[in-house]
Formats: C-alpha cells, sequence, structure tokens
C-alpha cells in the first residue's frame, strides 16, 4: 500500500470537540532522512513518563502504527486518522475514547537494522505530550536513540569479530559480538591458560548484560576458574539462535569458523573442544542444545535451561505437523501463550497482534527468521494466517530441520558417540510459556535411544525461578568436574 500524505491527522476522543483535534508528527532536519519509508508509532500510556519505554509483554498499552512509503520529510509533516486505510492498532478492538487523556510518544523506525522499536539505537522520538481536547497536538521527532558506549572494565571487555560469512550473505558489514571476563587470577598469572564458559542469553539480552566490575568469584569446589563469554544474538529479525538459517544468514558457521579462533587468538583458553561449555537460557537454551547438537566435536557440553520448544509437535501445547490453528485448538477454546500463578496472563492471538504492529523482532517472528524458508518478497514465510491463525502446514513441514528431539532421533547412529556425556538440560514442570511437554518429550526419546543425557523436569518451577535452589552453582559444578576429568591424561603425563 502507497501512503503519500503530508500530515498526521488523529481523531481522538468520544465528544464533537475531540474529534476536531488533529495531531501531527513532525521530524526534524537534524534527525530525518530526505525520505524515508518505514513504520511511524504513536506509543500511549496512562501513567508512564516516556510510553514508549519498557513496553511490557504482560501488559502493553495501547500502539498507533502506520507503515508510510516514501514520505518526502522535507515537504511537511505526516497526518492520518484512527480511520485511515492500514492503521496497525493494537489492542486491534482498540477504540478512539480509549486514548482520551493518556499521555503519547511518537517513534519513528529511522534504524531498520535495530530489532527493538522503542527505544532501539538510531529511532527516532519525540516528547511525550498528553492529549486532551484543546489545540491541535504536534509531535516534534527531535531525538535519536543513541547507541550506548559498551562499558569495558578491568575485567570484562567487548570483542567484536568481523564476519565475512554473514557480511557476504547480506551486503553489508556484520561482526560477531560478545563480552569477556576474565578469571580473577588471569593477570596474575600470565602463562596460564583457562576452560571458557559460552553462554547465550535469552530474547531481548546482549552481550551487556554480562558486565563485571570485580573479579568473578568461582562457585565451583575444585578451584577450577573460567573465561566468560556472554555472546550476543540479536539481529534485525530478533535472535538468530546461532543456526544457520535462510533469513539471518550462517550464524552458527560464523560462531564455530570465525568467532572461536579469534577468541582463542585473543585470550589464554584452554585450546580445543574440551575446554568449551555452552549454556543459556530460554531462546539461549535452544541456542546453547542446538550448538551442541549440530557441532558436537566442538564442544565439551552443554548445561541448557528453560530452552524454547525442542520437539515441534509441542510447540508451546501446538502441535504444528497435525494442528490446524495457533490461536484456538480443535475444540475452539482459545490458546495461551504464558501463566503466572495458575492464570493466564497472554493470549496467543493478542501477543501475536501486539507482535504485528511492533513489526519485525519480536519473539514470534524471531522464531519465523530461524526457522522459515525466505519468501519471494525477501521477508520470512509465515507459519500461519495473522488473521485467522491457520497454520501452514507446507511451512511446518520445512520447520522439521530445526526440531531437535526428531533430529536427534534421525541421527542418533552418528551423534549418539559424539553426544555421550555432554547433553544437560533443565525444565520447570511448570514454566511460564508452556515449554516443559516438548522438554518432557525430549527427556522420553532420548531415554529410548539410550542417552546418558541429563534431562530434569524441575517440580513447581517455572521460566523465571528455575534457578532457586542452586542450579547456578550444580551447573559449573559439573561443569569443573567434566574439565578436570578431561585434564587428568594430561595432568598424569606432566
Amino acid at each position: 500500500m502507497r501512503i503519500f500524505l503530508c500530515a498526521l491527522l488523529l481523531w481522538i476522543s468520544t465528544g464533537a470537540a475531540l474529534r476536531a483535534q488533529s495531531v501531527e508528527i513532525r521530524l526534524d532536519p537534524d534527525v530525518a532522512p530526505e525520505r524515508f519509508s518505514g513504520r511511524v508509532y504513536l506509543f500511549f500510556s496512562k501513567e508512564k513518563a516516556e510510553p514508549r519505554i519498557d513496553v511490557a509483554w504482560f501488559d502493553p498499552e495501547p500502539i498507533v502504527a502506520l507503515d508510510v512509503d516514501d514520505w518526502k520529510t522535507e515537504a511537511g509533516p505526516l497526518r492520518f486518522s484512527l480511520n485511515s486505510e492500514g492503521l496497525l492498532l493494537f489492542p486491534n478492538d482498540l477504540m478512539v475514547e480509549d486514548l482520551k487523556g493518556l499521555r503519547a510518544q511518537a517513534v519513528v523506525r529511522l534504524n531498520p537494522l535495530e530489532r527493538r522499536v522503542p527505544d532501539g539505537p538510531g529511532n527516532g522520538f519525540s516528547a511525550p505530550i498528553v492529549l486532551d481536547e484543546g489545540e491541535p497536538t504536534v509531535f516534534l521527532v527531535d531525538q535519536v536513540v543513541p547507541q550506548p558506549p559498551f562499558p569495558e572494565t578491568r575485567w570484562t571487555r567487548e570483542l567484536r569479530v568481523p564476519s565475512k560469512l554473514l557480511s557476504d550473505f547480506h551486503g553489508r558489514d556484520v561482526t560477531i559480538n560478545a563480552s569477556v571476563t576474565v578469571p580473577e587470577s588471569y593477570f596474575s598469572e600470565p602463562a596460564r591458560r583457562y576452560p571458557v564458559i559460552l553462554e547465550v542469553p535469552g530474547f531481548g539480552g546482549t552481550h551487556q548484560i554480562a558486565i563485571h566490575e570485580k573479579p568473578v568469584r568461582e562457585k565451583n569446589r575444585l578451584g577450577v576458574e573460567f573465561l566468560r563469554v556472554m555472546l550476543d544474538p540479536s539481529c534485525p529479525l530478533g535472535h538468530h539462535a546461532f543456526a544457520n538459517s535462510a533469513n539471518n544468514g550462517p550464524w552458527r558457521d560464523a560462531l564455530i569458523e570465525e568467532f572461536l579462533p579469534e577468541l582463542d587468538r585473543q585470550y589464554r583458553t584452554s585450546l580445543g573442544p574440551s575446554g568449551r561449555f555452552l549454556t543459556g537460557h530460554s531462546s539461549g537454551g535452544w541456542s546453547s542444545l542446538w550448538l551442541m547438537v549440530t557441532s558436537p566435536d566442538h564442544f565439551a557440553g552443554t548445561w541448557s535451561t528453560a530452552p524454547d520448544p525442542v520437539d515441534f509437535r509441542d510447540f508451546q501445547q501446538i502441535d504444528l505437523y497435525r494442528d490446524d490453528n495457533m490461536y484456538v485448538d480443535a475444540d475452539g477454546n482459545r490458546r495461551p501463550l504464558a501463566r503466572m500463578n495458575g492464570r493466564v496472563v497472554l493470549w496467543y492471538d493478542r501477543f501475536c497482534r501486539f507482535e504485528d504492529v511492533l513489526g519485525p523482532g519480536g519473539q514470534l517472528h524471531s522464531f519465523e527468521a530461524v526457522f522459515s524458508p525466505r519468501g519471494p518478497n525477501g521477508s520470512p514465510v509465515l507459519l500461519w494466517d495473522r488473521e485467522t491463525g491457520e497454520i501452514d502446514h507446507e511451512v511446518a513441514e520445512t520447520w522439521r530441520q530445526y526440531d531437535i528431539n526428531e533430529l536427534l532421533r534421525r541421527n542418533w547412529e552418528t551423534l549418539g558417540p559424539k553426544l555421550q556425556g555432554k547433553l544437560h538440560v533443565y525444565m520447570g514442570t511448570e514454566d511460564t510459556f508452556y515449554l516443559e511437554g516438548a522438554t518432557r518429550n525430549l527427556k522420553e526419546t532420548l531415554a529410548e535411544l539410550g542417552s546418558d543425557a541429563e534431562v530434569q523436569l524441575v517440580p513447581d518451577r517455572n521460566h523465571f525461578n528455575l534457578f532457586n535452589g542452586g542450579l547456578h552453582d550444580q551447573i559449573e559444578q559439573e561443569m569443573a568436574e567434566q574439565y578436570l576429568e578431561s585434564r587428568m591424561p594430561v595432568l598424569q603425563n606432566d
């Protein structure tokens, strides 16, 4: 749809005076490109000082958005009405009167390579304005979200590795980013080498979540010190999961072939796969498990917690191969997406609408970016119809190549010996996002295959309290034990 506009006219309210109000979005020349094609937003809030900040999954407030094509920004401001064709609303039953008296803030998605919208570096935003029934309201987008510098310390440094594989795929410069935290003895023992823990954060996390002002105090009882590497899984389409994909590019290959050699070159790692351990939570749990089963020769083991669906027969309670709809089950009951204390807090259809209004880069879109083919329009092929929820089973069949449970079943004769002693998966039986069913299937499959894998379903734990009770310490202890066991022949020869 092509929309050639020169102003943003927004009718907000129930009364005649409010219906006559006009609202405009203007782009300051200092931040505006000469022409802009993309999405513009109005974020609304009842209480927040800046409506664009902390847009929450579980209780998001109203959002209005519109895709514009070839807006000549020097020609003037942008306007549309709530009755405009192509307007995107969240919730989709948003009424004009719902916006009465709310504070609003305009955002322009100037940086298409940034998955975060409201606070994504490079995106433009206005000051917040309280809408009223008076004169026309003008949103002046004159600020740009800055790129935060990496806060390096003595103990944590940023490692940015240029990737030829990814740069060639995307036709632009791409780097693999991580934070590297050195152990307490790193500077005082310059000849010593260290095993490495590579961690993949969950959706929304980056390498900047692991900055240490002081040396890490090791929790294991064996005196093993680790180099800690927090990988950055973020990309324009969400969380790339370090999987090779038709949309995000060859992230697994780039990590193995480009990042790991550079890490070994710049830091005193314990060279070789016996000193590399994987871990991660949620989307990072899936990523670390995926890296382990697809690259078993490169890592000593994975400790994956609350992974995203590892069996697509139970994709958050949906069988992608047999069920017909993502929004309702066979009996017409609405499908939940998240729960807390036994109460549904997210529904699939509502959350999908929320993500669609925000645009590419959300969690559900991220799954399609990793698992789906690339469509003729250059975007990931959608697994389900966004209006009806109907599943496209031809697309679902293409997802099988990323179904970890199926991959293990089909290739166990080859993978089994390589994965001996290397698989550790932990999941709460009350996972917030209904992920426990897929992990239970994985546990059953591995038992049938005769695997020595450790798959624990922790009673009464959810996505956020899984680590209560000392799981962090348990994981580090097991990594330390496995590392020393692998080193025993070397130590005996020394």
